[in-house]
């Protein structure tokens, strides 16, 4: 207790020696002694240094301020600046709200007058973000009312430096006060412009083209940005003046403040598009300026491409854009070199020779050729290629074809109407003289088969395959032949096994010299082949398993050391393909010597890099899908390590965007860095590619052992449920959606098998209570369409699973949300079609607004089949909350509305007549006048849909229905009797508009003319189409006959020929 005392006092000493009197001497100190290197003098000075944040905030601030003002250590007071910053903005806990009130009235006060005196630049900078940063957390709420007029001095000061300092905190406080400054935009028009004049420092215009900016992005309406549009000249002439006084740098700063602008508002460039692109495409083209400068000056060029969704179709109406950018991408895959160690490399991944400028092109070709769409690129490509391709020139060559395979998922639709000289001109290229060139052909039919698939293997194989085999044969060039196997994956991906079977013994014998004689990077190329060939061509590889299984097991079983660990990863993936491929009978043998293995390495100590983690979580699953319940036995084995890796962590690090450390992973290929406001978050994909790995193992294992899963449900459920909001990787979102209704099916049914020892229904209720209510909730915030459509599926297989066990606030919490999701898509949805409303819309946007909607189509699907699910369990007890959704669903039903809405909207209301009975009756006035005119829809969907209604109806409605019976007949008449009727689009809503017929026929008898109806109805059957509705109507028939022997006797004895007679063989017959 005494030394507690002793160190306690000793630390009272220092917190006074800093603190008193005037001098700032020990802060300085204590400053440097936190940027001491020596960890034991820094962790004493953090130690006192957060004693005085914790127990003596409002005094160290403002000893801290004072030392801003007099301590002449430039460093000192450079580092104040930042630990003030980080103390009042941006600590842990802010120390801010804690200080007292006449504390924060000097701490503002003193700041704007440290700013005033500060004659150090960096210091200055350091200052004005730490009054920025301050300013956005309270000028909204007017606690710093000097702030806005003592910038509005500083920016017309005749002091350059207070002009900048004004000019930089403008920039940082746009996003923050941009609306309170509506009523200055006058004013700010003027300020802007005069500091971007060439008369000012080239200090102060970057910083007022950096306000600029800034505020530009905060505009709302086309009126305000009409008004700063004639800045643009000055912007322009800003970045101009840094080129022509060779100061790139600078250049380089403007670039990257004009990229924002094209990302966030590119409309406010319109007026001046020609310009602006005009002086783009010049220092793109510029060979003399620095490739930091011309890769900018594309990169701008590229998200003004990619600007869609703010102005869709800008970019394709610009004259000789697309053109030049094109000329300019196609000429940085020159900067290319033919260095030795290409040859020589132990990995497809080494690029030797290419270089930055060579990686820019490749990756803009690509981002250009989505964002345009092929109508406008390929007609550009067509004029160059040719010449490039027949150069006598290899980088040339190697340009072409490079150059194709970066553009061909951009141009897919398109050029798949002229594959035949694209392949062609690939082709030839297979036999060029330069290794390289032929590499890239290879690349280019490999990533072709990818994008153009299948369209490509169904029309092509008969070329591509024997040119693949012929390529292997290159063992001067292991590159060339690890890449034609490579190819042969890509390939045979999209390959149908009638296509690919011709070519098995060519391509397998191939495959196996490759893995007998080929360097280790072959040898890899060759497994991979091999286990996508399995995968495509199934049954027929059982004809190859006992030639390849031996060779998969010696590498298994040999590759031990660390340069063979891909090797041999690559062999476990090629063993379980092929296993799955010949099934378990043929497997079996092999597969218990594989796994033997497979534990063996399970139970070694490996590296965290080794890829062998990843590829035995991915065997281990497939076997398991081969060997089905057999697996059992090896579960205790896998799962262990599959939880670690479903439970890891994300490595995320977060920063300052404008930070000037950035830390060790700057040029780490494994970490994305993304930017977010003014925050740098780095996040390390590795780890989070084998979390998305484990948790679609823990999926797949759930689907294929069913109850056999149970013992595991208690680990694996607490891990995945909280993933679905797990926003740092898509992928491990959607196994955890996946996993959801088949974690609850394998509880649920191992309590009906008597699997679950000690647990009843309510068991099964409780796995419901824990997985339902999170998958409703991550519905709502759920950023992906395609996601949102799958959490609705899984959603509905839940549904089903728990059926009755759902509780009322569980639906009412289902329907708040479909609602919801509802509002959503139907917004995305008007937003886009008032994007075809801008001027430069054209059709191929339309194209990709159409794509875009197509998911939301099936976003409306799966809440039709949620709702139907329900309906069908719930029955009457659901029309409460089906009465809240009819102002969301009967909107559907409009004109306007798409096909797929139309269609989800009758069938909903269907489920509600078919399943509710007389209780739906109140209903048919609200739904039905819109189902008969949906009768004669352009969509056969749509058709089938409100025909199967008007049936249903006819049923259940009674009396309620007598009053449509006529209209009902016309119109069932009008889809039965149309031209095309009994077509493969039609014959669906022909069949169920039958059934409807058959329907009215039976429980409308009252309301028809049973000679003529009845006979019209007995003339349509049998029904061949919808083998469903035929059941049912073939059976309704022949209760009919029994029920009414001599109406149906009357009749027909009356018609000139008997029907039924004819006709009860082939019934009968009939499903």
């Amino acid at each position: 207790m005494a030394m507690d005392t002793g160190v306690g006092q000793a630390l009272d000493a220092q917190v006074a020696l800093v603190l008193a009197g005037d001098g700032v001497a020990p802060l300085e100190a204590l400053v440097g002694q936190l940027m001491n290197p020596g960890n034991e003098q820094r962790g004493q000075a953090e130690q006192l240094f957060n004693h005085l944040k914790q127990h003596h905030a409002d005094a160290l601030v403002m000893k801290m301020i004072h030392a801003l003002q007099v301590s002449q250590q430039l460093e000192v007071r450079a580092m104040v600046a930042i630990l003030l910053r980080k103390l009042i903005t941006k600590d842990d806990v802010s120390l801010w709200p804690q200080l007292a009130p006449a504390s924060q009235t000097a701490v503002k006060g003193q700041l704007l007058l440290c700013l005033q005196r500060e004659q150090e630049k960096s210091i200055s900078k350091k200052l004005c973000d730490t009054v920025a940063e301050l300013a956005a957390g309270i000028l909204e709420e007017g606690l710093w009312p000097e702030l806005l007029p003592f910038m509005f001095q500083c920016v017309s000061s005749d002091s350059m430096r207070l002009r900048e300092s004004a000019l930089l905190m403008f920039a940082q406080l746009a996003q923050y006060v941009g609306p309170q400054l509506r009523t200055y935009l006058p004013t700010l028009h003027n300020v802007f412009q005069q500091n971007l004049s060439a008369q000012t420092s080239g200090d102060v215009r970057i910083a007022a083209l950096r306000a600029t900016t800034n505020f530009v992005q905060t505009l709302e309406t086309a009126q305000e940005r009409e008004r700063f549009q004639d800045l643009l000249p000055g912007m322009l002439q800003t970045l101009s003046l840094a080129l022509n006084n060779h100061e790139e740098a600078t250049a380089q700063e403007a670039l990257e403040m004009f990229i924002e602008v094209a990302g966030a508002e590119p409309r406010f460039l319109r007026r001046q598009l020609g310009e602006v692109v005009g002086n783009m495409l010049q220092i793109a083209e510029a060979e003399e300026l620095e490739e930091g400068t011309r890769h900018l000056a594309v990169e701008f060029l590229i998200t003004l491409a990619e600007a869609r969704e703010r102005a869709p179709g800008m970019m394709r109406k610009l004259p000789q854009y697309t053109s030049r950018l094109f000329a300019a991408l196609m000429k940085m895959l020159l900067d290319i070199e033919d260095d030795p160690q290409w040859y020589v490399a132990d990995t497809e991944d080494e690029d030797n020779g290419e270089t930055a400028d060579y990686e820019v092109g490749q990756e803009c070709l690509d981002r250009l050729a989505i964002s345009l769409g092929g109508n406008t690129v390929l007609p550009v490509a067509s004029q160059i290629l040719p010449s490039f391709v027949n150069d006598a020139d290899w980088k040339k060559r190697h340009a072409a074809l490079i150059t194709l395979a970066q553009i061909a998922e951009g141009c897919a639709k398109v050029m798949i109407k002229s594959l035949d000289s694209v392949v062609g001109m690939i082709l030839n290229s297979f036999r060029d003289s330069h290794p390289r060139v032929r590499w890239a052909a290879i690349n280019a039919i490999g990533q072709l088969s990818t994008d153009l698939g299948p369209d490509l293997q169904q029309n092509y194989h008969q070329q591509v395959l024997p040119a693949l085999v012929n390529a292997m044969d290159d063992f001067q060039n292991p590159r060339v032949q690890a890449h034609a196997a490579a190819a042969v994956l890509n390939f045979s991906e999209s390959c149908t096994p009638e296509i690919l079977t011709p070519y098995l013994d060519g391509v397998i014998s191939k495959l196996l010299v490759l893995l007998q004689n080929g360097k280790r990077m072959v040898q890899e190329g060759a497994l991979t082949a091999l286990a996508s060939v399995a995968d495509s061509a199934q049954a027929h590889f059982q004809k190859y398993y006992n030639a390849v299984m031996p060779y998969l097991k010696t590498i298994l079983i040999g590759a031990n050391d660390k340069q063979n660990r891909m090797l041999r990863a690559k062999s476990m993936e090629c063993i379980s393909l092929v296993g799955m491929a010949v099934g378990k009978d043929k497997f079996r043998d092999d597969a218990k010597q594989v796994m033997e293995v497979l534990m063996t390495l399970q139970g070694a100590q490996m590296e965290d890099d080794d890829p062998t983690i990843s590829y035995m979580l991915q065997a281990w699953a497939r076997l398991c899908k081969c060997l089905g319940q057999e697996f059992l036995p090896y579960m205790s084995v896998v799962m262990p390590p599959l939880l670690r890796s479903a439970q890891l962590k994300p490595d995320v690090t977060i920063t300052d965007a404008d930070s000037d450390d950035e830390g060790n992973d700057s040029d780490d290929d494994s970490v994305e860095t993304i930017t977010i406001g003014d925050k740098k978050i780095g996040i390390r994909t590795s780890v989070l590619e084998e979390k998305a790995t484990a948790c679609n193992m823990l999926c797949c294992y759930a689907d294929e052992l069913k109850e056999g899963f149970y013992p595991w449900i208690d680990q694996v459920a607490p891990i995945l449920v909280p993933l679905l909001k797990f926003y740092f990787h898509e992928e491990v979102r959607k196994a955890a959606v996946s996993a959801m209704p088949e974690l609850l099916r394998s509880g649920k049914l191992a309590v009906e098998k008597g699997q679950a020892t000690g647990r009843a229904e309510t068991y099964v209720k409780q796995l419901a209570d824990y997985i339902i209510p999170p998958l409703v909730e991550a519905l709502h915030k759920e950023p992906e369409t395609e996601i949102c459509s799958s959490m609705l599926d899984s959603l509905n297989e839940c549904i089903q699973i728990a059926g009755p066990l759902l509780d009322a606030n569980q639906i009412k919490s289902m329907v708040e949300q479909f609602k919801q999701v509802i509002t959503a898509s139907v917004t995305r949805k008007r937003e886009r079609a008032e994007r075809t409303q801008t001027e430069d819309f054209d059709a191929e946007e339309g194209e990709l607004l159409e794509e875009e909607n197509e998911q939301e189509e099936e976003v409306f699907e799966q809440v039709g089949e949620c709702l139907g699910s329900l309906i069908k369990t719930f029955k009457t007890a659901f029309l409460p909350y089906f009465e809240e959704l009819i102002p969301y669903i009967k909107p559907m039903l409009g004109k306007e509305r798409t096909p797929d809405e139309r269609r989800v909207a009758i069938c909903v209301f269907d489920d509600v007549a078919e399943q509710c009975g007389d209780a739906a009756i109140k209903y048919y006035s609200l739904f039905l006048p819109s189902l008969l005119e949906a009768c004669n829809d352009a969509s056969a969907d749509v058709r089938q849909a409100s025909v199967y209604g008007i049936g249903v109806c006819a049923e259940f409605g009674g009396d309620a229905f007598k009053p449509l019976v006529g209209d009902a007949l016309a119109r069932l008449n009008a889809t039965i009797s149309q031209p095309t009727s009994r077509s493969t689009e039609n014959i669906m809503a022909t069949d169920n508009a039958v059934s409807a017929l058959g329907k009215i026929c039976e429980h409308q008898r009252d309301s028809i003319d049973g000679s003529t109806v009845v006979p019209a109805w007995l003339g349509c059957l049998p029904l061949k189409g919808d083998l469903v509705e035929a059941k049912i109507v073939h059976e309704q028939l022949c209760k009919m006959v029994e029920r009414w022997a001599m109406s149906f006797h009357r009749i027909y004895m009356r018609t000139e020929r008997c029907v039924i007679p004819q006709y009860l063989p082939t019934c009968y017959d009939h499903p």
